[in-house]
């Protein structure tokens, strides 16, 4: 079993590092075709390659869609459902597993495990032995649940996510039950490329709803902070709607996404959020 996940890993690697060539390749046949195209002047670095990367061109198109490793970690998305787990940090409070069990009604497919004093790499194991997709790990700082890890199994990528606001479900006043149809999912103002990677990450957490489902699950963009709400609605007639808030609620800001699993301290940074980027307030990460 070691030598095989060794195999995976360094065949995934292997992937990940003719990604970058891939796409150096097809940006030059993008200038090449441009250059055709408007009948202007070849850049000085397509000259030497300008005959090949041409009959290449006749061959293939720059601008279809190539599939790459991004698109291979999720290759079954929408095909099968998500299975997940989740746990929490090593000795938690009763705030953190009330949180915890509320967090499993959000995620359909959702297996709750007792963390007790199973190590990182036991629970990456147990993921991969079982057929998980996705394990979810949240923490807490003094009774406070203020970071979340979703971790896509088996290569990753792994985001890290901090938690603020957080108001538990029964903090709320007349929420209903949590129906058990799948969810709709809202996401919205995620425009950079680190906001489609987590959208995606975040995304394939829930499995393709019916049409009829009245649940709902948001994650609105606001200043790089991702605000998480559950609702459920009722339609009184064709124009007005009901919206009831299941809960739980809670602000989440993404700060680091890593190209492996948790237990892999090895494992390379895609994206991480740096002191000196607080220090623009223009500049948008998501």
């Amino acid at each position: 079993m070691l030598r095989r996940d060794a195999r995976m890993r360094r065949e995934y690697l292997y992937r990940k590092s003719l990604e970058a060539k891939e796409q150096a390749l097809l940006a030059r046949k993008r200038q090449l075709k441009e250059a055709l195209a408007e009948d202007k002047k070849l850049p000085t670095e397509l000259r030497k390659e300008a005959h090949e990367l041409q009959h290449s061109l006749k061959l293939d198109d720059p601008d279809a869609h190539r599939s790459n490793v991004l698109d291979d970690e999720y290759a079954t998305a929408g095909v099968t459902d998500p299975r997940l787990l989740i746990t929490t940090s090593h000795d938690p409070s009763s705030k953190l597993t009330q949180f915890l069990k509320e967090m499993r009604l959000v995620f359909p497919n959702c297996h709750r495990m007792n963390r007790g004093g199973t190590t990182m790499k036991e629970l990456v194991d147990v993921s991969k032995a079982e057929g998980f997709t996705d394990l979810i790990i949240v923490h807490e700082t003094r009774g406070v649940p203020d970071g979340m890890i979703v971790a896509h199994m088996p290569h990753g990528p792994t985001a890290y996510f901090n938690l603020s606001n957080t108001i538990l479900r029964h903090d709320i006043d007349g929420r209903p039950n949590i129906p058990e149809v799948f969810p709709h999912l809202v996401f919205e103002n995620f425009t950079t490329k680190v906001g489609q990677r987590a959208c995606n990450i975040l995304k394939f957490l829930f499995p393709v709803p019916r049409a009829d489902s009245t649940r709902v699950v948001s994650c609105v963009n606001r200043d790089d902070y991702i605000s998480f709400r559950h609702h459920v609605f009722k339609k009184r007639s064709h124009k007005d709607v009901d919206l009831l808030e299941l809960g739980p609620r809670f602000e989440m800001r993404l700060y680091q996404i890593k190209l492996g699993t948790p237990e892999q301290a090895e494992a390379e940074n895609e994206w991480t959020l740096r002191p000196y980027m607080n220090t623009s307030k223009k500049r948008k990460m998501l």
